[in-house]
């Protein structure tokens, strides 16, 4: 799993001690993720949507692609598909990831990389893993996070921004045993790069094997905490987490994860992902690749998507051979 870091972590600033003032965020549920297959045949595990957590508010989705080993042309990825009414937001950890889109945007992303695109009110796009990994077979990690667009938003402009492993925010726990990488945004007074419609924090963080992650949340924001790999607990009150698992947490305004003293992962640490954000509170209907507030509204989605109102797909890639299909 590697994402960026630095060699030593106490030359990093560091996120404040919750002061005994602040209330701790206790462990409302532990939800695992469901494995399935997406895309073109890809597995990813997913927290939610799904029974025993449909809303998530203002998320929509989480994904996490892998860990996988690919061997040569085994590699799959998703090819051309709409959206329409949120935003998607892949962070890559191991592999490489190829994306395009029919308003132009798209790039190359790889470890530590983050690709941030917005559909708003509507785009084609696909995303593949890159050749070399389909010819030659290798890892592949990655986490795809669905944002919510509030009502107002649904039909802004599509974007897309691209964020290097070398832009994210790093700091360090108050002691120097996690690090946090802050992806979007802003924790404790540190803002991550990623440009958002919907307000949230979006972070990965590494805590060492037996150390605790004491840290600020912003107290108006919803909270979770995702175990992408190895083993702890999670809120005060130590309640048990391991990898596929995530916990989502009540009200408050400092939340607590402690890795376990033995850590059988890649890093030797804890990985996790810390997520939260501003609760729209309207209406969600989603079908397939549509997040709307209303059945009409995903009706004319679907309308506008056949009548071509969407955008079409670039030509230079109507006829592209899709390695490994």
């Amino acid at each position: 799993m590697p994402a960026i870091t630095v060699d030593d972590i106490l030359v990093l600033p560091r996120l404040s001690r919750p002061a005994e003032t602040q209330r701790q965020r206790p462990v409302q549920a532990v939800v695992t993720g469901r494995t399935q297959r997406e895309g073109a045949g890809f597995l990813v595990t997913r927290p939610f949507p799904g029974p025993e957590l449909r809303s998530a508010d203002p998320f929509i989705l989480l994904d996490q692609m892998g860990p996988v080993a690919y061997q040569p042309y085994e590699a799959k990825g998703a090819p051309w598909h709409p959206h329409r009414g949120f935003e998607t937001v892949t962070y890559m950890l191991d592999g490489t990831m190829v994306h395009h889109d029919s308003n132009g945007g798209g790039g190359v992303i790889s470890e530590g990389d983050t690709q941030w695109m917005t559909a708003g009110s509507g785009i084609l796009h696909d995303e593949l893993p890159d050749e070399p990994l389909v010819i030659s077979g290798g890892t592949f990690h990655g986490i795809q996070l669905w944002v919510n667009l509030p009502r107002a938003l649904k039909m802004a402009p599509p974007r897309y921004q691209d964020l290097r492993a070398s832009e994210l925010t790093l700091v360090s726990s108050h002691d120097g045993g996690a690090l946090v990488r802050i992806i979007a945004g802003t924790i404790d007074g540190f803002e991550g790069p990623g440009s958002t419609y919907t307000p949230i924090a979006y972070a990965h963080a590494s805590i060492a094997p037996g150390a605790r992650l004491e840290m600020p949340w912003p107290q108006h924001f919803s909270s979770m905490v995702y175990v992408l790999s190895g083993s702890g607990t999670a809120g005060a009150e130590g309640r048990p987490v391991t990898a596929g698992q995530l916990a989502v947490l009540g009200h408050g305004d400092a939340l607590t994860v402690t890795a376990d003293a033995r850590q059988d992962t890649p890093t030797g640490n804890l990985e996790i992902l810390l997520l939260g954000g501003e609760p729209i509170r309207e209406p969600v209907v989603q079908y397939g690749p549509f997040v709307m507030n209303s059945r009409q509204e995903i009706i004319e989605a679907i309308e506008d998507f056949e009548a071509g109102r969407m955008g079409t797909i670039p030509a230079e890639h109507l006829a592209a051979h899709r390695l490994g299909e």
